[in-house]
């Protein structure tokens, strides 16, 4: 075994079956407050999981913890079958999932209520399974096989399909690995040196997925076992880390950990993704945490393509191979790992220097008296008005007396009202793009990675 990550040119040699787990038998595969998890200890277990699994094509990954993920992840792989991931834990999108792909079993580390249907508990603890002894050797697997199918979730109808091989995966990691090398402890080309990685975003997203389960599969990454929420959570699992670790988390959760004021050990690093990160939030984690922060942009179709560093950037700059085109309703993606090209909806405009910035949505994109605005750049500025916490702005569904489709808010704002809310909107936002239906809540309806599902901000506009 090899600690080195196979490039992207690589991933097309001749050969087709690749291990699934990159490194020396003894790196630090996973930690937590405990244990130091080794690469050859991981193996055991899969493949005692592995042996264990029922008969079918798919297996919908439910587990929680994010060690027990990875076990399960490439258990279901060596079994020959494929990952399923939900957009969510939700029972309505896990029986979407299942009515797409029947021939299918739920597995999880925990015991769910409801259960699923075919629900298989991992065993607890996994060392119950030392009684199924492997072969001594390296498990492999197809580069053309499906690893997984991960699924976004729209506003109707079934989540949708987007379905990855190993091979799109090791490459598409390869290029992640490549963009975080200089935050590697004494760098990432010596080979010998493990970054380790603590996580916010839970494994079935994917983003979670890139950057806490195929990092560690594919490059010199150890990943927390857990998956910390709150601010003291997340310090503590960072303190269990052999050396500064890579914080993988989300604006929402960066922004709690800024404004917590607790203190965090040396970090590597920060990335994060699945929202708009603000210059003003970017800076102020820099500052605080004394580290870079990188926020990355990707979508569950594509995986991570650009990055960039907020506080000091506005342009984002593309993964290498990787072209944007715009396009009238979106942006055509091209990318080393991606079999075609992919439409997405993010409108963008390039740049001479082969940097891009974004410009919105279509679908976010606002015409109301023959003056055109974009949700975005208004959620942006709702987030700028001090006192503001958190907020959203969207339009609603119905229209009113004169057939307009007029905009609402909800904000976290302690110590503002309204009146003062859209007082400091009125210097910056058009009149006709101001919310006319503006509520303060106690906090917003995020999901696990800090989206907020317009049927439940709808609901608490009521």
């Amino acid at each position: 075994m090899s600690a080195v990550i196979e490039t992207p040119e690589a991933v097309g040699s001749p050969s087709r079956r690749v291990a699934i787990v990159e490194g020396p038998a003894d790196r630090c595969f996973a930690f937590d407050a405990h244990r130091r998890i080794a690469l050859d200890r991981f193996l055991v277990d899969v493949q005692g999981v592995a042996a264990g699994l029922p008969e079918a094509a798919c297996a919908i990954n439910l587990c929680e913890d994010r060690y027990r993920f990875l076990v399960a992840f490439c258990a279901i792989a060596l079994r020959g079958q494929i990952n399923l991931l939900p957009p969510s834990r939700a029972q309505t999108a896990i029986e979407d999932v299942r009515r797409q792909y029947p021939d299918s079993y739920c597995l999880s580390d925990v015991g769910l209520s409801p259960a699923p249907p075919k629900l298989h508990v991992l065993p607890e603890p996994l060392a119950a399974l030392d009684a199924i002894a492997p072969d001594g050797r390296m498990p492999e697997v197809d580069l053309d096989a499906l690893a997984m199918i991960g699924f976004t979730s729209g506003s109707t109808g079934a989540p949708k399909a987007n379905p990855k091989t190993w091979a799109s995966l090791r490459t598409s990691t390869a290029q992640n690995a490549a963009a975080l090398r200089d935050l590697w402890p004494g760098g990432h080309a010596a080979g010998h040196s493990v970054l380790p990685v603590v996580a916010t975003v839970p494994p079935q997203h994917m983003y979670g997925m890139e950057l806490s389960v195929l990092l560690p599969l594919f490059a010199p990454v150890a990943v927390h076992a857990a998956r910390p929420f709150f601010p003291e959570d997340v310090a503590h699992a960072l303190r269990h880390a052999d050396a500064p670790a890579l914080l993988v988390t989300t604006p929402v959760h960066l922004r709690a950990l800024v404004e917590s004021g607790i203190a965090l050990p040396p970090l590597a690093g920060i990335v994060t993704a699945t929202a708009p990160l603000t210059q003003a939030l970017a800076a102020a984690a820099e500052q605080r945490f004394g580290c870079e922060v990188r926020e990355l942009f990707g979508a569950t179709e594509t995986c991570v393509v650009a990055h960039r560093r907020t506080a000091r950037e506005e342009a984002w700059r593309a993964y290498p191979g990787v072209r944007l085109h715009p396009q009238p309703d979106g942006t055509l993606v091209e990318a080393p790992h991606l079999p075609a090209p992919v439409i997405l909806a993010d409108l963008v405009e390039l740049r001479a220097d082969n940097t891009f910035v974004l410009c919105g949505r279509q679908s976010d994109l606002l015409e109301i008296a023959g003056k055109r605005a974009s949700l975005g750049d208004l959620n942006r500025r709702l987030l700028s008005v001090h006192g503001v916490i958190d907020g959203v702005m969207l339009q609603l569904d119905a229209c009113d007396v004169t057939g307009v489709r007029r905009i609402a808010a909800l904000v976290v704002a302690p110590g503002l009202d309204e009146a003062a809310i859209l007082q400091s909107l009125r210097v910056s936002v058009d009149p006709v793009f101001l919310p006319r239906k503006l509520r303060i809540v106690e906090a917003l309806p995020r999901n696990d990675t800090g989206k907020l599902p317009r049927e439940a901000l709808l609901r608490l506009l009521g």
